[in-house]
């Protein structure tokens, strides 16, 4: 990337990803080039491919759940080209790394809300539960398990009392219990990861 186009980029995503300062914007963006040059794929026209975004997530974030990170591919591809831009990149990790707890909420929900209708069904729940609960094969029938665990969940979040959680369910729940943020699954790096992160990516004090 030419240095032009890179002091143009880092002014706009300096904007953009409010919680990043132009220095570690270009930290990020330097990243986002090695991993696309690392991948080797043309396919990705000059974006992150969703193995490689996996990896990433695998690699840095210690995230190892394939639906989970699915999700987070998805939540980062904001167009839905399969392909994640640098763009895309620095604009999700602000949020993911450093979002507001309002930010994390929307976050968080879009990621449980698997066809993008605005809910997260019953179903989504089974889903997503059973997903990352069964790792372990356990003598009883793990789905009535799961069902009473989705009940448990709709009755604690469901304030509306429709079968599902909307968007007003869901912040309304974790502003009472912030642990509920990511009840349906892990999609957010644990604090010792972000700073793991942050010190390796950001140590590079070269100014633009």
């Amino acid at each position: 990337m030419g240095r032009r186009r890179l002091r143009q980029l880092v002014d706009a995503l300096g904007r953009s990803a409010e919680h990043f300062n132009k220095r570690e914007v270009e930290c990020l963006i330097r990243l986002f080039d090695t991993l696309v040059a690392e991948s080797g794929s043309r396919s990705a026209a000059g974006g992150l491919g969703r193995s490689m975004f996996r990896d990433a997530l695998h690699s840095a974030f210690g995230m190892t759940d394939d639906m989970m990170m699915d999700r987070v591919f998805h939540t980062f591809d904001r167009d839905n080209d399969s392909c994640i831009s640098v763009v895309e990149w620095v604009e999700g990790l602000s949020v993911f790394l450093r979002g507001t707890l309002e930010e994390r909420i929307k976050y968080c929900f879009e990621v449980y809300d698997l066809n993008g209708d605005g809910y997260i069904s019953r179903e989504e729940m089974f889903q997503m539960l059973k997903n990352s609960l069964l790792k372990q094969p356990s003598e009883e029938d793990p789905d009535e398990g799961i069902k009473d665990l989705v009940d448990i969940a709709l009755k604690k979040m469901d304030y509306d009392h429709d079968g599902k959680l909307s968007f007003m369910d869901f912040e309304k729940t974790v502003r009472d219990e912030i642990l509920l943020l990511e009840a349906f699954g892990p999609c957010l790096p644990d604090i010792k990861s972000i700073m793991a992160f942050e010190q390796k990516t950001f140590q590079d004090t070269r100014r633009l």
